[in-house]
């Protein structure tokens, strides 16, 4: 009786309280909500661009390949490739915390030359500082929402970070309405427009023309800064991951344990000893990259999730930063009406994340996957047969568009890839990825503006290469969608790569 009282003591000292899970759970979210800012700003900076690059193009006076070159460097492309290979390495090595210690203050730092820019050079710089921050930030950030959730909720932590890409654009694509430059003619202004004649007027420029409108993106980039400002403080306080910190430790003691009991030779019992970390305890994060593309199942692993999420983000990076292009151009709406409905496509985007984050957790992965994507495709299969020149085409064309972009590819990618690989290189695993997706995206982007042309006269035959990647997608995607729903990290590594 008195061992039976003893281990009943003893279990209720150590059974996790419900409080204590409680406590958890509100860490997780509160730690998911901080970390999602970076998608806030991931997002806001291609929208931003997009709604302004009108009022840019004529302010400096680009043309066509000019805007190709910009798309190219930005946080859509380029620049958020070279921002990710780098940042996810030194996330594995340095620690999450590491990155969130100090990348906001980048971010800030390319915003505001943005802000200041006065010549293209400068806009340009000010654009790829931008996207490299934003890339440095999102193989962390996925990375920290996976490791820091619990077993049954991190399909849903991920889906709220997913909505910040709503919330973001939603926001800023707001503000840039009721900013709007009468782009096309007297009376197609926003409401706030007398603000940035105010602004404007700050800096000396007074009376109309491009140079007046250009402080419209000006005021939307100054809030993004102060946006920034806010995560910068709220994220150099997060804790290190715990996975991150448990890897380290496992690392140092193995090679504790090397350094103390030297194996004597012929002895068959030592030398038949192999740590997981012992292969590569030289080379430290950097020399995983060799396992990473020697070891079978990475190679499977790094092939399914670029191809799924490369082929779909092809569309979706042309959509993110040329869409109001689009609309002004194939749909003819004044620069106004054309951020108007864009606006209405991310309430949609964001609805749609929220259910998704609701029943990740909880439903078959492979369909749901295939339903967002089977979305996208019915969009630009009615812009392929009905078209989208009338409004009726173009309101649904953004509805179907929204509603995949609530159950989207980058969701699902952002959660498998934080999934599938150790912890080791998990974030240098989606730093390479998304290099590859984001500078292939960066390359598409310069071809794409000779495929649509100047004034959107090939947009037909843009939208027959739009449908074929999203096809490919949703192949690649549905055929080879992983089971982890329910899984540990832990339970998971150990399934494909054993003890």
């Amino acid at each position: 009786m008195w061992v039976e009282k003893q281990v009943l003591t003893l279990y209720s000292k150590n059974r996790p309280s419900t409080s204590k899970i409680m406590d958890k759970k509100k860490s997780s979210l509160k730690s998911t909500i901080a970390v999602s800012l970076t998608n806030y700003l991931d997002a806001g900076a291609i929208v931003a661009g997009a709604s302004g690059l009108e009022l840019w193009q004529s302010y400096l006076d680009m043309h066509k390949d000019t805007l190709g070159w910009l798309n190219a460097v930005s946080a859509n492309c380029l620049g958020a490739a070279i921002g990710a290979i780098v940042g996810g390495t030194l996330a594995d090595r340095y620690g999450r915390k590491a990155i969130y210690t100090y990348n906001m203050l980048v971010y800030m730092l390319g915003v505001a030359t943005v802000m200041l820019a006065v010549n293209t050079p400068m806009l340009f710089v000010g654009f790829l500082i931008t996207g490299i921050s934003v890339g440095v930030g999102v193989p962390a950030s996925w990375t920290y929402i996976s490791e820091s959730s619990e077993v049954n909720s991190r399909g849903r932590n991920i889906g709220i970070s997913q909505m910040a890409w709503g919330i973001g654009p939603t926001i800023i694509l707001i503000l840039g309405t009721l900013l709007a430059a009468p782009t096309r003619g007297a009376g197609s202004e926003g409401v706030l427009f007398p603000v940035v004649r105010g602004v404007a007027s700050v800096f000396g420029v007074d009376g109309i023309g491009h140079e007046l409108n250009v402080f419209s993106s000006r005021i939307v980039f100054a809030s993004l800064f102060i946006v920034a400002f806010i995560a910068w403080r709220l994220q150099r306080r997060l804790d290190e991951s715990s996975e991150w910190k448990a890897m380290k430790s496992e690392e140092l003691r193995v090679k504790s344990e090397e350094l103390r009991v030297e194996p004597r030779r012929g002895d068959i019992s030592q030398a038949g000893v192999k740590p997981l970390f012992a292969e590569q305890k030289q080379g430290g994060t950097f020399a995983s990259f060799g396992l990473l593309f020697t070891n079978k199942t990475n190679l499977l692993t790094l092939l399914f999730l670029a191809g799924m999420y490369l082929t779909w983000n092809l569309v979706a990076s042309v959509m993110g930063f040329f869409q109001q292009h689009i609309y002004a151009t194939a749909g003819g709406l004044s620069n106004e009406y054309a951020n108007l409905l864009s606006v209405g496509q991310w309430v949609v985007i964001i609805a749609t994340t929220f259910v998704f984050s609701m029943i990740v957790d909880k439903v078959n992965q492979r369909w749901l996957f295939f339903t967002g994507v089977m979305l996208a495709v019915l969009a630009w299969v009615l812009v392929l047969t009905v078209g989208i020149t009338g409004i009726s085409g173009l309101l649904v064309f953004t509805l179907l568009w929204g509603l995949q972009g609530g159950i989207s590819v980058q969701s699902f990618y952002a959660l498998w890839a934080s999934e599938l690989f150790p912890a080791k290189y998990r974030a240098a695993a989606q730093g390479v990825m998304f290099f590859m997706v984001r500078g292939l995206s960066a390359a598409w982007g310069m071809g794409f503006v000779f495929i649509y042309g100047e004034q959107g006269e090939g947009f037909t035959r843009a939208a027959v290469v739009m449908l074929a990647l999203l096809l490919a997608s949703l192949v690649i995607g549905t055929v080879w969608a992983p089971e982890t729903r329910g899984k540990s990290l832990e339970q998971i590594t150990k399934e494909r790569y054993g003890e």
